[in-house]
């Protein structure tokens, strides 16, 4: 019995040892970590090593181009040289930077064309900043293929320059499901030192999605043409895009005669003061400043107690900038014919024959002369509309040979102001010779070039 227990032990035994051999040696933890640090050294090693031997090779690159260009002068800057196109930020900043010439016209819709501050498009320009930073213009003697990116309008923040890595970091994406957020021809190329941007180029998106709210147009040279040369990237003043419905709805500074009113500040589109002007048929700004000139207690009394004085002077300072071109509407009758501004001033009058402008009006009947304007002014279609040139040339056609109108009367005389609660307004002579004002019927016919002899205002000079 003793002798057979003997014999199982030693069988469990060689089994257990059978097992062992079998069964493959886990790896301790320790000889994990210690394999891990070892890798991480030669990445280390390999990540030290790559940037001198970029630097190693594109200084034999340059080395060649250089014997192979020897004695030829390719550029416009005699300080043209090949850069390294390591972008770790511990390279010195490239010399070579593009550049756009002008500002962007702002603001920037979505749908509509981008285009410079001159209303011009876009141009994009190669500067050389090797001489203390200062930029000269200069080429390179082969074309470069270029790109427009968006960037975000935080970017560069503080820095003065930036790596190529931190540059394509901040290139904004389209969102999810939208098209392109840039649109129209994208790609440039630059030849002669100019790469100009005529195609249609728009946004597709507003930039209210983003934190900063703004974005960046950026030029950059094409990832397809990235070589030993190392061109700084070009981009924009940071600016907001908005909506293109947002246009429709814009003021207009400053506006035009044929502007709806609801272009004037204080006058929304579809809001209570556009409906009761255009119920009384005030529907562009020159027929809301022709009111304003003949009766403007009509025009404060259609637009109601809503418009405070505040609004209305607004209103009124922004119509006053419209451009008033260089039309002049004559109204003929039996014995008189006037001359209006496109805002219904009176510039000049011809009564029986004699010719009245400038001081002249204001020494004349004001309740005549106010009869007269109000009537061309309920006919306006009638009247006749021609140029300023030609009414000054016939004036001085009439006055030619005849002598100056005498201005005896004029100490004596009432004047008439303009005043935004009366247009006729009486007011003693004394009061413009103390203030050394010229009144209005005076101005309105200086604006359009008369002088009180009928020669243009820039030829003679009014008396004193």
């Amino acid at each position: 019995m003793a002798s057979k227990r003997l014999f199982d032990d030693s069988d469990r035994d060689a089994e257990e040892a059978s097992d062992k051999r079998m069964r493959p040696n886990r790896p301790s933890l320790a000889s994990i970590i210690g394999e891990a640090v070892r890798v991480k050294n030669m990445q280390s090693l390999l990540s030290g090593l790559e940037p001198l031997l970029r630097k190693v090779v594109n200084e034999e690159v340059e080395r060649v181009i250089i014997r192979h260009r020897h004695g030829s002068n390719y550029t416009r800057s005699p300080s043209l040289r090949i850069e390294a196109a390591s972008s770790s930020s511990s390279e010195q900043p490239p010399k070579l930077q593009l550049m756009f010439t002008n500002e962007l016209s702002l603001p920037i819709f979505t749908s509509s064309r981008i285009l410079d501050a001159q209303g011009n498009p876009m141009q994009v320009i190669l500067v050389d900043k090797t001489n203390n930073d200062q930029m000269v213009r200069t080429s390179l003697p082969y074309p470069v293929k270029l790109e427009l990116v968006v960037l975000d309008g935080d970017f560069p923040g503080e820095e003065s320059w930036w790596s190529s890595e931190q540059f394509n970091r901040h290139i904004v994406k389209e969102r999810t499901g939208k098209r392109p957020l840039l649109s129209g021809e994208l790609n440039l190329t630059m030849r002669d030192d100019i790469a100009p941007m005529n195609g249609d180029i728009e946004f597709t998106d507003n930039s209210s999605w983003i934190r900063s709210r703004k974005f960046r147009v950026a030029v950059r040279v094409s990832p397809n043409q990235q070589g030993a040369i190392r061109i700084r990237e070009g981009i924009t003043q940071a600016f907001v895009v908005k909506d293109h419905r947002g246009e429709l709805y814009k003021k207009h500074h400053p506006p035009m005669l044929d502007d709806q009113v609801w272009r004037l500040e204080k006058i929304g589109k579809d809001g209570a003061f556009h409906k009761k002007l255009s119920a009384e048929g005030i529907n562009t700004v020159q027929e809301f400043l022709k009111l304003s000139v003949v009766d403007p207690q009509m025009l404060r009394k259609i637009l109601g107690i809503g418009m405070s004085e505040k609004m209305w002077e607004a209103t009124i300072k922004h119509a006053k900038t419209c451009n008033m071109g260089n039309k002049v509407y004559m109204y003929s009758h039996a014995n008189y014919t006037i001359y209006l501004s496109p805002i219904c001033q009176l510039i000049r009058a011809d009564i029986n024959g004699q010719i009245l402008q400038g001081r002249d009006l204001n020494s004349y009947n004001r309740v005549y002369l106010e009869k007269m304007v109000s009537e061309a002014y309920s006919r306006w279609n009638e009247l006749e509309e021609i140029d300023q040139a030609v009414l000054n040339d016939n004036v001085a056609l009439l006055t030619q040979g005849e002598e100056q109108f005498a201005n005896n009367h004029e100490a004596a005389a009432a004047t008439l102001e303009y005043d935004e609660s009366k247009y006729f307004g009486y007011v003693p002579s004394s009061s413009h010779s103390h203030n050394n004002e010229l009144p209005d019927w005076e101005l309105n016919a200086m604006a359009y070039g008369f002088s009180k002899t009928g020669a243009s205002t820039s030829d003679s000079e009014w008396p004193n």
